[in-house]
Parts: structure tokens; C-alpha cells; sequence
């Protein structure tokens, strides 16, 4: 079964042109990278919680919008290839500024489980 590398980040909504466009450049590295798919989502309806939440996990702010994003890789040792060479990648190193605050960033890798499609 394949793989999954999910994450959710706090990006302040002024900057959202600007994530997108990194987020295609990363997409695209990915992709060559052997990820059979990248998905980035825009949250739009994603409430706060009592006990816990999307915003309260990456400490949203009033002027942030929660992201929600995974990548598909056909194998762990696939993804973890792949993820050692985007470190390593030119053009993500070119990517200074990075459009939110990655210290707020979850993230993780998961085994695909389940899959009903």
C-alpha cells in the first residue's frame, strides 16, 4: 500500500498568493521526486475546538488561515529517498522566506491502512 506525509500549518491569509506559489514549486519537486500526488487545502471551514482543533494544534492566529495538506508516495522507502533529496534540492534552498511559521508545523508519515475508492 502506498504512503502518506500529512501536514497541517497556520498561514497568515495576507500571504496566501505567496504560500500557493511555493507550495507549486514544492508540489512539482516533489513529483519528480517519485510522489504520486500532493494536495494542498485551504481551510475554509475548520472551527476551533473545546479540547482540541486544527487552529488550537498550530496555535492559529486571528489573521491565519489553516492549511491541510498530504503527499502520496508509493512506499515509505520511497518517500523517505525523496524526501532526503528535497533537502538537498536547489530550489527549495532558494526558498527563504517561507510563508508561515514551520515551528507550528504538524506533521508526519503514516502507512496507508484502509484505502476504499
Amino acid at each position: 500500500m502506498n504512503y502518506v506525509d500529512g501536514f497541517v500549518i497556520a498561514v497568515p491569509t495576507a500571504r496566501k498568493e505567496e504560500y500557493l506559489q511555493h507550495a507549486a514549486v514544492a508540489a512539482q519537486v516533489f513529483r519528480e521526486l517519485g510522489a504520486l500526488e500532493v494536495v494542498e487545502c485551504w481551510g475554509d471551514d475548520v472551527p476551533e475546538g473545546k479540547v482540541t482543533s486544527f487552529p488550537m494544534a498550530v496555535q492559529r492566529k486571528a489573521d491565519e488561515t489553516v492549511v491541510f495538506s498530504w503527499i502520496t508516495w508509493p512506499s515509505k522507502a520511497v518517500r523517505d529517498d525523496g524526501m532526503k533529496k528535497f533537502m538537498d534540492e536547489p530550489r527549495i534552498k532558494e526558498m527563504k522566506d517561507m510563508p508561515f511559521d514551520g515551528q507550528r508545523m504538524i506533521f508526519g508519515g503514516f502507512q496507508v491502512v484502509v484505502e476504499n475508492r
